[in-house]
């Protein structure tokens, strides 16, 4: 039984039913959001779903890819194609050492045959035409073995195209290399998300991401100390097509990089597709957007909060969404949820709305909240919002007070001397992702060669040739030879063509006898 089972996992037919199956099992992780990367967005679709999500979070489907079922299957096909190239690898060392077949006692019947006949004048003997065959045949790349010299009717076998399954086998052991890579990149890898505003610093330590991802078998020190500053980030923007204008041309952000403490700075550029390479990782450029710099006092008049605030773009314009919190306030906490609008124009409807995302005429339009803001519970919050359940509003469009407009380097005083609060200036900022994976190199190379192999076994034929001569009862020597292929070749006819044109152009031709192109095979 247990011979069985190994024979039957250890099948082609086996491997590439697993390897299906391995993507097949990978599709949930595409429908649903996984834990590793967004927690937050499963416990959100969990709530969503009261019924489904629960099921769905028992069989794993939130975590795919660390998953049970998946790493069953991913080690079954590991050890399937193991079990299928080891023994075929030895098997073809073997074929590579052996003599070419026996010479078929019928010729005639191979798929392709041949034969013609040397004029006695000529003085070709059978031996030395068998000779002179298997010499012709090792040039085209064919490894000989002559048989019967000393008899009446000498042979010769050949047989080439091994790199064929040399190819074959290429390709499925750097499979089995790209499995590992990819094993060993999900286990001592690691990913990292991080925003930078315009001059601020990034320390590569994982107090300095603000999501981080790490493999299973992650250790911090794996962690290079160097550095990166955002010194610049300028978009281009399209002000030549009208039916593009105001589009994204080129984003390009002006980094200063310390590879390691006491290292020398350097100046780097950074821009999307090209990212930096430093430390074993990559510096993807994610997104970017504008960062308004804002103070807010408290009712005693005390700085609350001072220095650029993070904004969310939502369309072209760059119209985007703002929460600014100030937990320092006092007597009371502040808290602002709005808008940032980098060319602030009215529209018909008198509404105001973004017409351009360079900050021509940028405005902030916020509304304001006092109370207890909950960031002293030590609960997990989102910063990119307000939980303004239990606050107390003083600012808003549907109040008697209305929205708070700024426009820059202007001060807003709020209602019942709760404090203030400023638009000091604006800034850009940039969102990076830092990712190391120390198996991409091997799943470069491991791909790259299993394409090799791949391109090998489709277009190198596998053909044996067998070449045999006889004498005449008039003189003549006879000489036949057939060719077969193993598997498909559809060009074998031609590699007969070509065998029997070198034949007629030794023995006819350079003997002075005439390449006779109408000859019938036999």
């Amino acid at each position: 039984m247990l011979r069985f089972v190994w024979r039957q996992l250890t099948s082609m037919r086996t491997a590439l039913f697993l390897l299906l199956l391995l993507a097949v099992a990978a599709v949930p992780g595409s429908l649903f959001p996984q834990r590793p990367t967004n927690a937050a967005a499963v416990d959100q679709y969990i709530e969503d779903h009261p019924v489904v999500g629960p099921w769905l979070e028992n069989l794993q489907l939130f975590d795919v890819y660390s998953s049970v079922w998946f790493s069953a299957i991913y080690l079954l096909l590991f050890i399937s194609l193991i079990g299928c190239v080891v023994p075929r690898t030895a098997q073809h060392a073997k074929a590579m050492r052996s003599k070419p077949p026996r010479t078929p006692r019928r010729l005639s019947r191979l798929p392709e045959y041949s034969a013609m006949a040397i004029p006695a004048a000529a003085g070709v003997t059978p031996s030395s035409a068998i000779e002179e065959a298997a010499a012709m045949l090792k040039k085209r790349g064919y490894r000989v073995d002559v048989r019967d010299r000393d008899t009446g009717r000498p042979s010769v076998g050949a047989e080439r195209g091994f790199l064929k399954e040399v190819g074959n086998l290429l390709f499925h052991i750097c499979l089995i290399g790209v499995l590992i890579s990819v094993a060993v990149g999900g286990m001592f890898g690691y990913s990292g998300q991080k925003t930078l505003v315009e001059g601020d610093t990034f320390v590569n330590t994982l107090v300095g991401y603000d999501s981080f991802e790490p493999g299973n078998n992650f250790d911090r020190g794996q962690l290079d100390p160097y550095s990166i500053r955002l010194d610049d980030f300028s978009v281009t923007f399209d002000r030549q097509s009208e039916a593009n204008y105001g589009q994204p041309l080129d984003y390009t952000a002006e980094m200063t990089v310390t590879e390691s403490p006491g290292a020398e700075p350097e100046q780097q550029v950074l821009e999307v597709n090209d990212p930096l390479s430093i430390g074993g990782t990559n510096v993807y450029l994610l997104g970017n957007g504008y960062a308004p710099v804002v103070t807010v006092r408290g009712g005693n008049g005390n700085v609350a909060y001072k220095g650029p605030v993070i904004s969310l773009p939502s369309d072209s314009s760059y119209t985007s969404s703002i929460v600014i919190k100030a937990p320092d306030a006092q007597p009371s906490q502040l808290g602002f949820v709005g808008l940032f609008i980098p060319t602030a124009v009215v529209g018909k409807d008198g509404r105001t709305v973004a017409s351009d995302p360079d900050p021509l005429n940028p405005q902030l339009l916020l509304d304001s909240y006092y109370g207890n803001l909950g960031l002293d519970s030590g609960d997990p919050q989102n910063v990119y919002a307000l939980d303004v359940k239990g606050l107390n509003q003083l600012n808003g469009r549907q109040l008697d007070t209305g929205g708070i407009v700024l426009k820059a380097k202007e001060t807003y005083k709020l209602p019942e001397g709760k404090g203030s609060i400023s638009f000091d200036g604006l800034k850009r900022y940039i969102a990076i992702e830092v990712h190391h994976d120390p198996g991409k190199m091997a799943v470069l190379m491991c791909s790259s060669l299993a394409l090799l192999g791949l391109i090998m076994s489709l277009f190198i034929g596998r053909r044996r040739a067998w070449v045999r001569a006889g004498a005449h009862d008039d003189g003549r020597t006879m000489v036949e030879f057939g060719l077969l292929a193993r598997g498909e070749d559809y060009r074998l006819d031609a590699e007969r063509d070509k065998l029997r044109e070198l034949f007629g152009r030794k023995w006819l031709v350079e003997n002075g006898q005439p390449d006779d192109d109408d000859r019938k095979d036999k």
